[in-house]
């Protein structure tokens, strides 16, 4: 884990939110014209169902603390160790990154498209992800750390996607999303007294609309259906494994978190995969074999790669620069032989919508 960066004040939170690298979370633009040529007509009944879920906003009350939870934050975080506090903290950050830039791309899109049926999600989508930045920022503000979010949105750098490589990379970011909060919420269900903080309890209502953003992309995917064949594949391939694996290495940097809820980070990872390549069976005809020993052993190397090269970074120096591109040659490579691993292949179902049922 890099602890360079301390978080003590609104400008390190601030500080955290702008660092681009492999593992954090970007903000992104996309091609408006692209996005305009969309056609949902394939789908229309059920594209018009999922608007009309949209339309009636039943999570409108559902992001908003109880009087109790400033109090609660307090009582529990006196007994957090040191490297608890600085990985929750360290989640709240990229939690809130990552929600913040879909309501930022979202936001843009929908101002720059005329297709009623874009324009409508997008709003709709736009609205969600604002609750939910806004509801991690007070949060933040428990810390004295809450991130002036228009700010961030002037000065963290963006990143260019097609439209395509915005789907399968934001259905699969929202899909492993639901995954990792109702594995989370399950967890404490069972053991409620790991809730070492009361933002877990929001976790089923906030992953239940993270599942129905994935389920719009799933939408507009199979609604375009040379998305997902041919050389198209190859990409769905890379997104797929790009997700799964900064999450399991991202996860095993910060390991008290897991530990503090209870559970094994690897244990927590594998249980996520299964339920996300489970649900992505809607919409790719291709999946990772993640409970396969060489692909569980590719993992643990990027891993190895990852935590060198930060040893490397913090050793500094002649050697510490030569030992990072050692570290980056390994993990480039180990990448590759995870991509190349065969694949599960099966037919795509009928009935596309998913039911949120884990």
């Amino acid at each position: 884990m890099d602890h360079t960066l301390d978080l003590n004040t609104p400008d390190d939170a601030a500080a955290l939110a702008k660092r681009s690298s492999l593992l954090t979370p970007r903000f992104y633009t996309t091609d408006h014209a692209a996005m305009d040529a969309l056609d949902m007509s394939p789908l229309r009944r059920e594209w018009d169902a999922m608007l009309a879920e949209y339309e009636g906003d039943n999570n409108q009350d559902h992001f908003q603390r109880t009087p109790e939870f400033a109090a609660e934050v307090a009582a529990l975080s006196a007994q957090w160790s040191p490297q608890l506090r600085r990985d929750f903290q360290d989640f709240l950050v990229s939690s809130l990154t990552s929600e913040y830039s879909g309501c930022v791309l979202y936001n843009e899109i929908q101002k720059n498209v005329q297709n009623p049926d874009i324009r409508a999600l997008m709003r709709y989508m736009t609205r969600d992800e604002s609750r939910h930045a806004n509801f991690i920022n007070q949060s933040l503000k428990d810390f004295g750390l809450g991130v002036d979010l228009l700010a961030l949105k002037r000065t963290k750098a963006y990143t260019y996607f097609k439209p395509k490589y915005i789907f399968y990379a934001t259905y699969l970011s929202e899909k492993i999303g639901y995954a990792r909060y109702i594995t989370i919420f399950r967890q404490l269900e069972k053991h409620p007294e790991l809730r070492f903080h009361p933002i877990f309890r929001w976790f089923e209502r906030w992953c239940n609309d993270e599942f129905r953003h994935g389920e719009s992309f799933a939408l507009i995917m199979r609604a375009q259906p040379h998305l997902l064949r041919g050389a198209n594949l190859l990409w769905v391939r890379f997104f797929l494994l790009a997700v799964y694996a900064t999450m399991y290495v991202r996860d095993h940097t910060r390991p008290w978190l897991c530990e503090a809820l209870g559970m094994d980070a690897t244990a927590y990872d594998h249980r996520v995969f299964e339920i996300t390549t489970a649900i992505s069976k809607q919409v790719f005809p291709i999946s990772l074999d993640t409970a396969s020993p060489g692909f569980r052993t590719g993992l643990d190397r990027l891993l190895h790669w990852s935590l060198k090269a930060d040893a490397a970074k913090a050793r500094g120096g002649v050697i510490g620069k030569l030992q990072q591109g050692v570290c980056a040659a390994g993990a480039a490579w180990t990448f590759l032989k995870l991509y190349l691993h065969p694949v599960q292949r099966h037919e795509l179902p009928a009935e596309i919508r998913v039911a949120p049922a884990w």
